[in-house]
């Protein structure tokens, strides 16, 4: 029998993903135990402390076991953290450690939204991809610049590491880690059982983009603001770049490194961001919203929207702003 270890991290952290995990787990046993006769996991929650509070000890978690009794597991569950990611960090740093040794014996280690900070802490992701929330994006580059962050991605599986995005979007990574694990039977009835949507695979359609600020690259900084102001026109990245009396390669170069995005990027997510509210609060077509950013050629628009949001704008529209669908 494989063995699962659910993370229960010292101070205020996330609750609903460990018990999500636990019972969405403990399930795919059950069934599978009906269908082969057997269990494929004995599932333990694990820490170093005899019970943990969370909400301000309105609740309480007794760990099965203390990480000291655990010689060797197969897979680690991370839940979610609280927002104050680098005391977060501090508070359990026995538990990365432990968590990096598991993962040089064989053991594969799954991230749910901001439990990221955690696995990233270990070293164990530089050079990899990983997501986590949208809204902790900004925090986590300036954390760990080592880290390939993919945000738009809902889960990424690489090297026995899998991480997932925002919130309750832990839901569907632990879906795909019972279809990984189990089978695709036991994964559809998970889904069923909870109604959780399979084969989801993208945040893209929940991102508020607020740009990258995190920077000391004062240049950079102004650039951003520019192309926020100017919604309604076509900047060309040769204006920016004489504009801002920097070389075109090197203002490209400066760009990326403070954003992580191009500035023709930056430029449409942010027109992208703003169509979002407009579609989101007012009954205006697709053809208004697209010149108010910008934009005169319907079907690049289309296209950008689709690639930024995984939808188009009608069926961002339609899902987002029910009275324009009236």
């Amino acid at each position: 029998m494989k063995h699962l270890t659910i993370i229960v991290p010292e101070g205020e952290n996330n609750l609903s993903s460990i018990v999500g995990a636990y019972k969405i787990f403990t399930r795919a046993n059950a069934y599978f135990k009906e269908m082969r006769k057997k269990e494929l996991f004995k599932i333990e929650l694990a820490g170093i402390s005899k019970h943990v509070e969370f909400y301000e000890g309105l609740f309480t978690v007794k760990p099965h076991t203390n990480i000291a009794a655990l010689k060797k597991t197969d897979l680690i569950i991370i839940p979610s953290l609280n927002h104050n990611y680098q005391k977060a960090v501090k508070e359990n740093q026995l538990l990365i450690d432990w968590i990096e040794q598991q993962y040089k014996h064989g053991a594969q280690i799954a991230s749910i939204c901001t439990g990221a900070f955690m696995l990233a802490s270990s070293g164990l992701l530089d050079g990899k991809s990983c997501s986590t929330h949208w809204a902790a994006a900004d925090n986590f580059r300036t954390m760990f610049p080592k880290v390939n962050l993919q945000t738009d991605k809902l889960i990424t599986d690489e090297n026995g590491i899998y991480t997932n995005g925002g919130a309750y979007s832990f839901l569907n990574l632990m879906i795909y880690l019972v279809e990984k694990y189990y089978d695709r039977q036991t994964a559809i009835f998970c889904s069923k059982v909870f109604q959780i949507e399979m084969d989801r695979n993208s945040q893209s359609a929940f991102t508020i983009f607020t740009g990258q600020k995190l920077h000391g690259d004062e240049m950079v900084k102004k650039a951003q603001a520019y192309i926020e102001s100017k919604l309604d026109e076509k900047i060309s990245v040769d204006h920016l770049s004489s504009k801002f009396a920097v070389g075109r390669r090197n203002f490209d170069r400066r760009f990326i490194k403070a954003t992580g995005n191009t500035p023709v990027e930056y430029s449409q997510r942010v027109k992208i961001e703003s169509a979002k509210k407009v579609f989101e609060n007012s009954r205006k077509t697709v053809n208004e919203v697209m010149y108010e950013v910008g934009y005169s050629d319907i079907k690049a628009f289309r296209e950008v929207f689709r690639k930024i949001t995984g939808m188009s704008p009608l069926e961002y529209r339609g899902k987002y702003n029910k009275e324009a669908v009236v």
